[in-house]
């Protein structure tokens, strides 16, 4: 090897302590979403074992979407205030906190308080791991080790039903939180001995965390959460536009007052950028028809196929599998032919997987489920995390963090969306009809032709944010 060659490669090369600490950080997303998704398939025991309905257990997602992706927007501002290690250990140990809690909870609201401080500790993980990747990645490397990101949050749904159907099966749904505690402690480790305790650098501008910006974006994301999970109420019901209202008017503020501060929590003047704007917008297109797919697929493969929750994850494993070991392979597909190829055929895959459900939502049997799964997540395995890639290479370094922190709160707000709208049509076709499988049914076949319209409203946002080549802007 030359000597040119060889610096090249050392320039590209990876550190093993950059390695550990997306490891380290991405053990904890994992653990977010196999908790969700293996809850996800337990909420028939769930209801029964509490004595609540479909409205109520789907808060068990919902909640902790809520609690990630009101938290999420402070990334920005707490990267430039909080040691990357004070913050990973802030994280690991509230997470390790609600696993506890949720693990002993006698009663619902308490399991709902655990699932809300393990979205405390997501909050703070999931864009640490994504700012260490952007900061400490060479560029010619980002897009596979962003698409590696992927993978460690993506594994969760690939595993996840699996794993709670057989924990639940076999020695109860609580084990889904106690077999956890174990890894998060190999992530604590992992993260203290590959995560430095660097300086934050000296920042006369640093924006203050303003307690009524806080205020606003919480009021904001909790407000439209908790009306699109009350649509059922009415649409004249205050809990449904009533909620909406208060939710815009807050958020609106917080916008209005954002771009008039110097640095603010978050960045929204980032979405002057028609083009970063497009990305975003098919990002939260693409996450709503994966979590709410996430909810549907499970519970009519139980209330419908009469499956167990053991057989409901086996359905639903190999399209999950797939598109999680995909991601890391897209990215490198990103870095050598850029974006276009990997996202466009991605986003095109998975509509055709939404149509598939959509035109056999009456008639859905367990292996149509299973084939028309893997497409769908073949298409989330090419594009998806190639978008948020493609989205942050339109800014400058300077923008990274705010970018990022953006992309980060909108997929957990659009996760949110996506499974409080599939549980509330789902409930409200089970309370049309005294027959609760007839209402299942219904309730499902509703959700999914709504998710091929929000597919087909994604391919039309990528095609438009890609129509002509574009030139990364970062620095």
């Amino acid at each position: 090897m030359s000597a040119i060659q060889a610096t090249q490669a050392q320039s590209t090369a990876i550190p093993r302590r950059v390695i550990g600490a997306v490891v380290a950080t991405g053990i904890m997303s994992f653990c977010g979403v196999i908790v969700e998704t293996a809850m996800n398939i337990t909420f028939p025991a769930l209801m029964s074992h509490f004595g609540i309905g479909t409205s109520s257990v789907q808060w068990m997602t919902t909640l902790y979407l809520l609690v990630v992706a009101s938290i999420t927007p402070l990334s920005a501002a707490l990267k430039r205030r909080f040691r990357s290690r004070t913050l990973f250990l802030c994280a690991n140990l509230l997470f390790l906190t609600g696993l506890v809690i949720d693990a002993l909870a006698p009663v619902f609201p308490l399991l709902l308080l655990g699932r809300a401080i393990q979205g405390l500790g997501t909050s703070i993980a999931l864009p640490l791991m994504f700012n260490i990747i952007l900061q400490e990645v060479p560029t010619k490397r980002i897009g596979t080790m962003m698409g590696v990101g992927t993978l460690i949050t993506a594994i969760g749904p690939a595993v996840g039903p699996t794993f709670g159907g057989l924990v639940a099966t076999t020695i109860g749904w609580r084990f889904v939180f106690i077999i956890l505690i174990p890894i998060l402690i190999i992530s604590l480790v992992t993260g203290l001995a590959c995560i430095p305790s660097v300086p934050v650098k000296a920042d006369d501008d640093q924006a203050e965390l303003g307690s009524l910006d806080v205020f606003l974006m919480v009021l904001g994301f909790a407000g439209l959460i908790f009306g699109i999970s009350n649509a059922s109420a009415g649409w004249l019901s205050w809990r449904f536009s009533g909620a909406l209202a208060l939710g815009l008017i807050a958020l609106a503020v917080f916008t209005l007052r954002a771009r008039h501060q110097a640095q603010p929590i978050i960045d929204v003047r980032l979405f002057t950028d028609s083009r970063f704007s497009l990305h975003v917008g098919a990002y939260i297109l693409f996450q709503i028809s994966a979590l709410a797919l996430s909810f549907i697929l499970p519970n009519h493969l139980q209330l419908v196929d009469g499956c167990t929750s053991l057989q409901a994850g086996l359905v639903v494993l190999p399209g999950a599998a797939i598109g999680a070991v995909l991601a890391p392979l897209s990215g490198r597909l990103y870095d050598q032919l850029g974006p276009r190829i990997p996202i466009i055929s991605g986003s095109l895959v998975s509509l055709i997987g939404l149509l598939g459900f959509a035109l056999t939502a009456r008639r859905l049997t367990a292996v149509a489920i299973l084939i028309l799964y893997i497409f769908f997540m073949l298409g989330i395995g090419l594009s998806y995390g190639n978008i948020m890639t493609n989205g942050l290479h339109r800014l400058s370094q300077e923008q990274q963090a705010d970018g990022n922190a953006i992309f980060n709160t909108v997929q957990q707000f659009a996760a949110a969306i996506g499974s409080s709208l599939a549980a509330t049509i789902v409930a409200a076709g089970q309370a049309a009809v005294a027959d609760r499988r007839l209402g299942t049914i219904n309730g499902s076949q509703h959700a999914l032709i709504l998710l091929l319209v929000v597919g087909t409203l994604e391919v039309l946002l990528i095609l438009a944010a890609l129509h002509r080549s574009q030139k990364p802007q970062r620095a």
